[in-house]
């Protein structure tokens, strides 16, 4: 809000939120940034890369879960996640998208995607609206691996979301962490600087559909080993 506070009135004024926040799994506070922009009569561009195909009805995206997508001028994602292929959109009205079909210098100098690439991110579409049992099934591993992880006295920060950070907040133990962890036969990705900053390292657990409660029992196990033998728990 100082930032929109030193704009002047009449310049454009657009704020560019992620939707789901890609390394720490918390959501951005959407009802919030609305009520901002309406005051400031500012432009909202919400990116979706990890918010489709997860939340609200049929995998529409966080601005469906807030029940705000009317209130958001530009949807951004990509195919890369929940759709399983190469690629990516912005969702906005006609004037929006004709404006950037001749201005934007990455709209302009970049190809199609390949007709395998977009027959795969129709299809991937098309599952996830017509078999709803998968992102149930999404939700319900992902609400028992948050609170098995929180049980075992984890920090994860504020996720509410299939990204599970588990903090380590030392980048020297967290390289070591995924490296043991690997060797544990759990997969986990290190986060640090610049992608965060030097005290919040984590390694980011990423739950999919398929994933079930016997799996995130034996990993949440493994990483209480490994967490423990870098004595960060």
């Amino acid at each position: 809000e100082k930032q929109l506070q030193k704009c002047e009135p009449d310049r454009v004024k657009l704020i560019v939120v992620d939707g789901v926040f890609s390394m720490e799994g918390d959501l951005c506070k959407l009802p919030e940034i609305v009520e901002l922009k309406k005051k400031y009569n500012a432009t909202i561009m919400v990116d979706e890369a990890h918010g489709i195909g997860v939340f609200g009805k049929q995998g529409r995206g966080v601005c469906n879960h807030f029940g705000l997508t009317d209130d958001v001028d530009l949807i951004m994602g990509t195919f890369s996640k929940s759709l399983a292929s190469i690629g990516g959109f912005i969702a906005a009205d006609s004037s929006i998208i004709n404006w950037l079909r001749h201005t934007a210098r990455t709209y302009i100098f970049s190809a199609s995607c390949t007709p395998a690439a977009t027959a795969a991110a129709r299809e991937a579409l098309h599952i996830i609206q017509q078999e709803p049992e998968r992102l149930e099934a999404l939700w319900s591993v992902t609400n028992y691996a948050l609170k098995r992880f929180r049980e075992e006295g984890f920090e994860i920060g504020d996720t509410e979301s299939p990204i599970i950070p588990l903090y380590v907040r030392d980048t020297d133990k967290t390289f070591m962490a995924v490296a043991k962890a690997f060797n544990e036969g759990v997969f986990i990705n290190p986060v640090i600087p610049p992608a965060c900053a030097p005290q919040d390292t984590l390694v980011r657990y990423a739950l999919m559909a398929t994933h079930t409660r016997e799996q995130v029992d034996e990993s949440v196990v493994k990483l209480k080993k490994v967490f423990k033998e870098l004595e960060i728990l």
